[in-house]
C-alpha cells in the first residue's frame, strides 16, 4: 500500500476533527472501495463509542471489521465458504487488536465499568477530552492493522 502511513495519519486526524472512532478508520480507507468520504462517514456513524456510545465493541475495531467486509464479503447468501473466510479474517484482526489493547471492548479500554449507565450524549471535544482519551492511539493501531492486512492482499 503506497500511502499506508498517510492513511494511518488520516485516521487519527479524522478523530481529532471530531469524528468517532469508527468513522475515523473507515473514512481513511473507503476510497479504496469506491466510497466517498461522505458515504464512509454515513455508513460508520453508528459504530462510535463502542456502538452507539454503549461502550461495547470499540468503534475503531468495528471500522476495521467494516473494511474487512468490503474486502471479503460473501455476495450470495449461499456462499458459506466466503462467509467463513470473512469471519476468519475478522477474528484474526480482532486478535491483533486485542493483543495491542488488551480488549476489543470500548469500556475496558476507557477503564469504565461494564454495567456503567450509558448516555447518547457525545462529550464535547476539548483539550481535556483528548488528553484523557486513549482513542487516538487505538485508532492509529487499528488503522495500521487494517493497512497491513490490505497490503498483504495486494491493495
Amino acid at each position: 500500500m503506497k500511502d499506508k502511513e498517510e492513511r494511518i495519519a488520516r485516521a487519527v486526524a479524522n478523530f481529532r476533527e471530531g469524528y468517532n472512532c469508527s468513522q475515523s478508520v473507515v473514512a481513511a480507507f473507503a476510497d479504496i472501495y469506491g466510497f466517498t468520504r461522505e458515504q464512509a462517514l454515513h455508513m460508520s456513524a453508528s459504530f462510535g463509542g463502542g456502538i452507539g456510545r454503549m461502550r461495547l465493541t470499540c468503534g475503531a475495531a468495528c471500522g476495521m471489521f467494516m473494511l474487512a467486509g468490503l474486502e471479503t464479503a460473501a455476495l450470495e447468501g449461499k456462499d458459506r465458504a466466503t462467509k467463513c473466510k470473512n469471519y476468519a479474517i475478522v477474528q484474526e484482526l480482532a486478535a491483533k487488536f486485542k493483543a495491542q489493547n488488551g480488549s476489543i471492548a470500548c469500556a475496558d479500554m476507557l477503564g469504565l465499568k461494564r454495567d456503567a449507565p450509558v448516555s447518547s450524549e457525545a462529550e464535547p471535544r476539548t483539550a481535556d477530552y483528548y488528553a484523557k482519551r486513549p482513542c487516538p492511539k487505538i485508532i492509529e493501531g487499528a488503522a495500521r492493522i487494517i493497512a497491513d492486512y490490505l497490503e498483504s492482499v495486494g491493495r
